[in-house]
């Protein structure tokens, strides 16, 4: 066995795939023939026409003469790289080195001059193309990736609005986490804003569904509640104007949204609550969780023509813990049961965490966590949390 045989042996087996687009048989008689005994497969064609009828088949790589009977110059790499997914080497005639360089700034992958092909050039050409091929591609996919992380930051930062709230007495804490382990928000929203005379606004949503239109839906109507509310205008305004936005912006009649939106009064022992098909809060007082009781509550979001969403007063008192969530945090499982945990399984867990504690961002963190050890493993469904408290025992 020679040299030229143990390194045949050594090169990799794998076929690969090689489409040449060369009108001289002269020419393509000799580029087969340096190929011969390499793990090409070779597929020939004399035009454009026929790269275009053949290049859906799926090569790994093109060798395009750029003298063609039907293009000429860098039309066809033009035609190539708009019709085909696959590497390119052009063959340029003579010394014409101008010709391959526009070629490479164009989107080839590498140029060989005729004259001086040989079957180390050739094979060694052919691979380097693949892999810079690849190369590109991963870029891409890489740009693509880090684009979509900009959009999905810019899409939080509309969902997950910092609370407007600037009263000493409030102490308050926010949550969202996507739910099934997706690194993408869903519809889920949630906003808080303190009026001029001390009325403090608050409002917790979720968009049926998890894709970017839910998120998008999402983020248009808490945007669409906050310049209500700064407008000052009050629920049963805010309420109607949003089933109108969500009719006017969702992608089909099928979506639809739950809401819960309280209206403290400024000295802040007084509320007004409407719900529209949402999971009643919980009310923290001392160690004391129960479930805020409501006497009306309205329909979902877009479901009903000419809606009524009524008010439910609220005594609150001097010294309280206002817990609203959307259903992703209460529609797992319970501990060691199929069971739900349900607004009961996590008013008992609010209990359990807020003994002794005099941190709300913990037990915000606590919470989620809670939840998600009693169903054994991440929730399926988003979870938007918003604590807002004028407890003494909170560190602010």
């Amino acid at each position: 066995m020679g040299p030229r045989d143990v390194g045949r042996s050594a090169r990799p087996t794998t076929t690969v795939r090689v489409l040449l687009i060369e009108d001289d048989p002269g020419d393509a008689l000799l580029v087969r023939e340096l190929l011969e005994g390499e793990p090409f497969d070779i597929s020939w064609v004399q035009s454009l026409a026929q790269a275009r009828a053949v290049a859906p088949a799926g090569f790994d790589c093109a060798l395009l003469d750029l003298g063609l009977p039907d293009a000429y110059g860098l039309e066809p790499l033009h035609a190539l790289l708009e019709h085909a997914d696959m590497a390119i080497v052009v063959l340029t005639g003579g010394d014409d080195r101008a010709s391959g360089s526009d070629a490479l700034r164009l989107g080839a992958q590498d140029y060989l001059l005729k004259g001086s092909v040989s079957v180390e050039t050739l094979t060694r050409s052919i691979r380097y193309a693949i892999d810079r091929r690849r190369g590109e591609a991963a870029v891409l996919e890489l740009r693509e990736a880090e684009l979509l992380r900009a959009e999905n930051a810019r899409l939080e930062r509309g969902l997950l609005a910092r609370p407007i709230l600037h009263n000493r007495r409030l102490s308050w804490a926010t949550r969202y986490q996507p739910g099934g382990r997706r690194a993408l928000l869903g519809g889920d929203f949630f906003d808080a804003i303190e009026l001029v005379d001390g009325t403090i606004r608050l409002v917790v949503g979720d968009v049926c569904g998890h894709g970017p239109d839910e998120a998008a839906l999402g983020v248009a109507l808490r945007v669409a509640w906050r310049a209500l509310v700064l407008a000052e205008q009050p629920p049963d305004v805010t309420i109607p104007a949003l089933q109108r936005t969500l009719e006017a912006e969702r992608q089909n009649d099928e979506v639809f949204a739950t809401l819960c939106e309280i209206r403290l009064h400024p000295g802040l022992d007084q509320a007004e609550m409407h719900l529209a098909g949402h999971p009643n809060p919980l009310l923290l007082v001392d160690d004391d969780v129960r479930e805020l009781e409501v006497e009306a509550r309205g329909p979902l979001l877009g479901v009903f023509d000419d809606p009524k969403w009524p008010a439910n007063h609220l005594d609150l008192g001097d010294e309280w813990t206002l817990v609203v969530f959307t259903d992703g945090i209460i529609e797992g499982r319970a501990s060691g049961s199929e069971d739900r945990f349900e607004t009961t399984g996590l008013a008992r867990l609010v209990a359990q965490a807020s003994r002794g504690s005099n941190n709300l961002e913990a037990l915000a963190d606590r919470m989620i966590a809670g939840a998600e050890e009693a169903n054994g493993e991440p929730l399926c469904d988003d979870v938007a949390l918003l604590m807002l408290s004028t407890s003494s025992r909170w560190l602010r």
